[in-house]
């Protein structure tokens, strides 16, 4: 992306990404995020909500005068995009590694002119990806599932950073190799589709029940289910390194007794 200057006047469209502007430093800078936009917390009262992830206001984004526009391939649509783009430079990100987060916060530190901050951000998540992995590298492989929705199922499948996150901490998903990057399942078929030892809801985008867990549990062998913070297996960005030591957490909740 080529700019004729630093950005001063940024809109961001990613939560996760609105997280890490702030932790860079840039609050100052940020004058539009979405009403998903929740890390931290004060700044759905200080900064202007442009609409949602997936429908945004154009007037309001224009009339905010921005630099640049932060987006995501995921998150975004297609159309949000190039609608936007008429309106001012849009970077758009594409996270499915760690590795990817770490290349998007160093690019971050030369688009906005703060080297310093990207850099100690990136010294952290790698000390805590050392740190992490030190930590599981004697814990056993489980099978899993990871559920993002209901009516219909859907599960996390291939090219997702959540699938990252689940082979980070030693999680064979068993929908990995099914088609689409979330899936449509059907639970009842659970057992014969790869019988996970471990079933995870997520807490976002569905707010998944108790009552949910116990019917999914029934289409397993006895696997665990738990409920899990999505933000950290989905939020690319600063809060990784909150993700680890939650990690840490969900490693000793896998030993306790069902």
């Amino acid at each position: 992306m080529s700019l004729p200057a630093t950005p001063m006047r940024i809109v961001c469209l990613v939560p996760s990404l609105t997280e890490l502007l702030y932790d860079l430093g840039l609050e100052d800078r940020l004058v539009g995020i979405t009403k998903f936009c929740v890390h931290p917390y004060h700044l759905k009262s200080t900064k202007k909500i442009i609409g949602g992830t997936k429908k945004v206001h154009a007037v309001k984004i224009r009339l905010l005068q921005p630099d640049i526009i932060i987006a995501n391939k995921e998150e975004n649509t297609a159309e949000i995009v190039a609608a936007v783009r008429e309106i001012a430079p849009v970077w758009v990100s594409d996270i499915v590694t760690i590795a990817d987060t770490i290349a998007m916060i160093e690019e971050f530190g030369k688009i906005f002119a703060v080297r310093t901050q990207s850099q100690q951000w990136v010294n952290k998540i790698n000390f805590g990806l050392q740190d992490f992995n030190a930590f599981i590298k004697d814990k056993p492989f489980l099978k899993a599932a990871y559920f993002i929705w209901k009516d219909p199922y859907m599960a996390a499948g291939k090219d997702t950073f959540i699938n990252e996150m689940l082979k980070l901490n030693h999680f064979t998903n068993i929908y990995e190799n099914k088609e689409g990057r979330y899936p449509e399942v059907i639970v009842q078929k659970m057992k014969i589709q790869g019988d996970p030892e471990v079933v995870f809801l997520s807490s976002e985008p569905f707010p998944f029940k108790d009552e949910d867990a116990f019917e999914l549990g029934r289409h397993t062998h006895h696997a665990k289910t738990i409920f899990v913070d999505g933000e950290m297996f989905s939020w690319y960005g600063s809060r990784i390194v909150k993700a680890f030591a939650y990690f840490k957490k969900l490693q000793d909740r896998m030993e306790e007794p069902v």
